[in-house]
């Protein structure tokens, strides 16, 4: 019986991933001269998740990367853990670490699996987290000197990624407070942490064609579209807040190499409604606008879109951590109220499942940023409480299917339409650690049992088979 749903083929030469991080996979976060990150410490004084042994993909990378081979994957998205190669996030390299990645890229290459990696994902040194993280400029050309080692050190890597999801980042940090160091509503550290990963995704990619690399180098954002409940003067105005804090004042800085008249007057808007400020120094402008036109491809992560209300009130927002169904809120002040539209489906964790916004973002990327040229899909997946009921019965993950198959068709629908979208990487390849779930959000088309470490293929890995196959 065939599994295939709205689907029915892809296109050929697709890229076919699946996508890791290396702090939500890898476990071993004290072995073989690895430092510390942001979270070691943090977690381990929450006590609430542990991120060892996560998917414990350190040491079973190869099991991993045949079962991607099995189930008919091409390509793999996987992270360099920077404390692994620079123990401080500066110094003399770690060989181990160097070691491990090296094994690690054979590996997938022997197999059939193209690595495509990032620098960062979300899992900064500790000792540059002390000293202010994004916000410290020195810690930009740390990120510039490591980024430089890896380029030298393994050439097998034709595939560059700087930095996973810069808002998601900086807005964890300093807005929602999920991340460390935990601030709320410090627009402020906000807005200059995403300027200033900008200029460092910006210096690197510079370099990167300096050194006259023959590969390709980009950065990933996650974009969540934001519409207005109502089509109301106000809602839509705080849409377009909104939209300029999360979407274009990073698209802006990546594919125009500036921040339009229109997106400043929106930022200053709430900045000035929060009593914050950006500082843009001499000199970084020109740095955006270099590397603007020198962006290969783009990865683009898409979960969901927001829809809003204006909102006059204080900030204050709930964070939905454990899947508990309607549960999280989130009001911005002088931006907007983010609310729940009638019709629209979402997941145990809140998220909307609304997969017109994935092909109005590609239109949006094809329409206000012709420097944007090729595009992937990074990360798009379904956070689910998938059920193991006995290790002879298939995991039926269909809600998956459905998520991933609407995507699908949103995506091959742009690219029907003139939208260079050349692949499609499911978050995530194997079931992981969460940031801020833990292990019961599950996205895997291999389910983990986390005590044995056991990999069992979901009904979407059989589901991924089969699309493989037509590409044939």
């Amino acid at each position: 019986m065939s599994l295939l749903n709205r689907i029915k083929k892809l296109p050929q030469n697709f890229v076919w991933g699946g996508a890791t991080a290396a702090y939500q996979v890898e476990g071993a976060t004290k072995e073989d001269g690895k430092g510390k990150t942001m979270w070691d410490d943090y977690l381990e004084q929450q006590g609430r998740f542990s991120p060892d042994p996560a998917s414990d993909f350190y040491h079973r990378y190869p099991e991993d990367i045949n079962l991607s081979h099995q189930y008919g994957l091409n390509a793999i998205r996987v992270s360099i853990a920077w404390t692994r190669i620079f123990p401080q996030g500066f110094g003399e390299p770690n060989r181990q670490g160097v070691t491990y990645y090296h094994q690690l890229f054979k590996y997938c290459l022997d197999h059939g699996i193209e690595p495509y990696v990032s620098l960062h994902h979300f899992d900064s040194p500790k000792t540059l987290f002390d000293q202010g993280d994004w916000l410290n400029r020195q810690n930009i050309k740390y990120f510039v000197d490591y980024a430089k080692f890896c380029f030298q050190e393994f050439p097998e890597v034709k595939n560059w990624f700087t930095i996973n999801e810069l808002i998601s980042l900086a807005y964890s940090q300093y807005i929602q407070g999920n991340f460390p160091p935990n601030h709320h509503f410090d627009v402020t550290s906000a807005i200059q942490a995403q300027h200033q990963e900008l200029l460092a995704h910006a210096q690197v990619v510079n370099l990167y064609h300096q050194m006259k690399l023959p590969g390709r180098i980009g950065l990933i954002h996650v974009i969540q579209p934001i519409y207005p409940i109502s089509d109301t003067p106000e809602n839509i105005h705080a849409a377009k807040l909104q939209d300029a804090f999360i979407n274009r004042f990073l698209l802006d800085g990546t594919f125009l190499g500036y921040y339009s008249d229109e997106t400043m007057a929106l930022i200053n808007e709430i900045l000035k409604a929060n009593n914050a400020k950006l500082t843009i120094e001499p000199g970084d402008l020109d740095i955006l606008k270099t590397a603007a036109s020198q962006n290969d491809y783009f990865g683009l992560n898409y979960y969901q879109s927001q829809f809003i209300q204006a909102y006059n009130g204080e900030s204050s927002s709930k964070f939905n951590g454990t899947g508990t169904k309607g549960t999280s809120s989130f009001k911005f002040k002088g931006v907007g109220e983010l609310v729940k539209k009638p019709g629209v489906p979402t997941t145990d964790w809140d998220w909307n499942i609304y997969p017109e916004g994935l092909y109005d973002t590609l239109k949006r990327l094809q329409k206000n940023y012709p420097n944007c040229k090729t595009i992937y899909i990074t990360e798009n997946g379904l956070g689910y409480k998938d059920q193991f009921v006995s290790p002879d019965k298939v995991i039926d993950d269909t809600p998956r299917i459905d998520f991933i198959d609407q995507h699908l068709a949103a995506l091959l629908k742009a690219r029907k339409e003139g939208v260079n979208v050349q692949g499609y990487f499911v978050w995530s390849l194997q079931d992981q650690f969460s940031w801020a779930n833990g292990y019961n959000k599950r996205y895997g088309l291999f389910y983990v049992d986390f005590k044995t470490q056991k990999r069992y293929p979901k009904l979407s890995a059989y589901w991924f088979q089969e699309l493989a196959k037509t590409m044939n």
